[in-house]
């Protein structure tokens, strides 16, 4: 029996490592192209599956390494060498990934066992027992039973701290003299080098920067960034974790959720170093709490509503919303700042925080009527720590409200969110104390529109009822000053002029 790792498994500590010693890994290059994936990202998944190859050989593994323009060829070359082969690999949490594979393998004459993903902390048949037979989900509700099941964050059978949730402290705007922590940064060494080079001479048409590269491509690097998170970032992660402040791409937030999605890292580790840290002391319990409810909360929770709710969720639109992403979601280039800032982030780093990626992001494209496909491809490409199981349920269930499963209301806002969080708005030429005229900003009359046309979907909809309270109290003239501006700014976001 061979293990087949995969570019998203990468940890010595995966169970079929601890059977086998015999190991395939294949650097497919042609996926690549299928999108312009952020080089970053690219750069990101090669590197690091070529450092976990030279781990395994120095730990004594016999590793066959293949480089090919697809799986199937470099599965063809694998079993010209070695007929027969049993494989064994974790199933990918990609909606029908672990079957494609099998069949590939099958075709060739061998077999592909496939085995629990460990690199989670909670298993499908834990989550299929905690649903029953429900299509709708809500995560504070799984977030509960996970942590009284785990013990994580609990003191005795209460909540640390006597609360479940203490969003309430972490909704805070940094004041004008504060400066975030430096983010930490991995120099690439040779083989990361060769890598990005490799990267920026064969896909000339990935959209992104890899000037800039920083992230970890080894479990040691991985561990101190965690390391890094712990002792200086986490103290302030949670207070500032929903602001924004121009010039700064990471504040105080984690960069952990890349290596995670590798393997480098696993979700217990992350989440035992940051408990440890309340319970002796180092850090308070709102920041503590914010991103163990990430991880336990969100992370685990969108793995399994995606993995329940495909093949449909990729393709919902309860909004029938049709609209192509403005052009600046790809240049860059619009006088709005709080949109420039984010897709500038993005572009650069292949990053973007949380509330940039659901309040800005994603926000804009929903007022703005994008095709929530569209939007969730563009988020596909641009993240370095996106994979279809990852985008899917966040852009097109939350961000888009494409679909109620996992959501009761749409996240969407006007320009005073942007506002109340960022210091973005004093330096932006529109004014986002306007709603219409020819510099109000964009969000505004986009968010009203958006309200008013699909008001049958969303009038009575969960805590949708003091918006449409607003709604009812606006005249004919101001609807058509609303919807003329809205028409306008969706003109220009075609036309690359917003």
């Amino acid at each position: 029996m061979t293990v087949w790792v995969l570019g998203d498994q990468l940890n010595l500590e995966a169970a079929p490592l601890q059977h086998d010693d015999h190991v395939l890994m294949i650097e497919a290059h042609g996926f690549g192209e299928r999108m312009a994936y952020h080089p970053q990202k690219l750069a990101l998944v090669f590197a690091a599956m070529r450092h976990f190859r030279d781990e395994l050989r120095a730990r004594g593994f016999d590793v066959t390494y293949l480089t090919a323009e697809t799986f199937a060829e470099g599965l063809d070359q694998f079993y010209d060498a070695a007929p027969g082969t049993d494989l064994v690999t974790m199933n990918q949490p990609s909606h029908g990934a672990g079957e494609r594979l099998r069949e590939l393998v099958e075709s060739r004459g061998g077999s592909l066992t496939l085995v629990e993903n460990d690199l989670f902390l909670t298993t499908p048949a834990e989550f299929d027992a905690w649903a029953g037979d429900s299509d709708t989900y809500r995560q504070e509700h799984w977030y509960r039973h996970v942590r009284r099941k785990t013990g994580i964050l609990m003191d005795g059978d209460e909540p640390a701290g006597g609360e479940w949730n203490y969003d309430d402290q972490n909704r805070e705007t940094p004041p004008d003299d504060w400066t975030p922590p430096e983010a930490p940064r991995f120099t690439p060494d040779e083989t990361t080098q060769e890598v990005i080079e490799f990267v920026r001479e064969r896909y000339l048409d990935a959209w992104g920067s890899v000037d800039d590269f920083v992230w970890p491509v080894t479990r040691d690097d991985a561990r101190q960034a965690l390391d890094h998170f712990v002792e200086t970032r986490l103290t302030e992660f949670g207070p500032y974790q929903d602001a924004m402040v121009d010039g700064e791409w990471a504040l105080s937030h984690s960069l952990l959720s890349a290596a995670i999605n590798l393997g480098l890292l696993t979700p217990h580790e992350v989440v035992d170093a940051v408990e440890d840290a309340y319970w002796d002391g180092d850090a308070p319990l709102n920041s503590v709490e914010g991103f163990v409810r990430q991880v336990v909360g969100w992370r685990e929770f969108m793995r399994h509503v995606y993995r329940r709710s495909m093949p449909e969720l990729a393709e919902a639109n309860q909004l029938d919303q049709t609209e192509s992403l403005p052009a600046a979601y790809w240049t860059g280039e619009t006088d709005m700042r709080c949109l420039s800032e984010a897709v500038g982030h993005v572009y650069d780093h292949g990053y973007a925080h949380h509330i940039e990626r659901l309040m800005v992001l994603s926000n804009f494209a929903l007022v703005y009527g994008v095709d929530p496909q569209e939007v969730n491809r563009w988020f596909h490409i641009g993240f370095v720590d996106a994979y279809h199981w990852v985008t899917t349920p966040n852009v097109v269930g939350m961000g888009s409200f494409a679909t109620d499963v996992l959501s009761s209301k749409p996240y969407a806002s006007s320009g005073n969110y942007v506002n109340k969080m960022s210091d973005y708005c004093s330096s932006c030429p529109y004014a986002v104390s306007k709603t219409t005229g020819e510099n109000a900003c964009p969000f505004n009359a986009l968010y009203w529109d958006f309200l008013k046309e699909n008001e049958e979907l969303l009038r009575g909809t969960g805590r949708m009822g003091l918006m449409y309270s607003h709604v009812d109290r606006k005249d004919d003239e101001e609807w058509d000053a609303i919807r003329s501006r809205a028409a306008e700014i969706r003109r220009m976001g075609e036309e690359g002029t917003l």
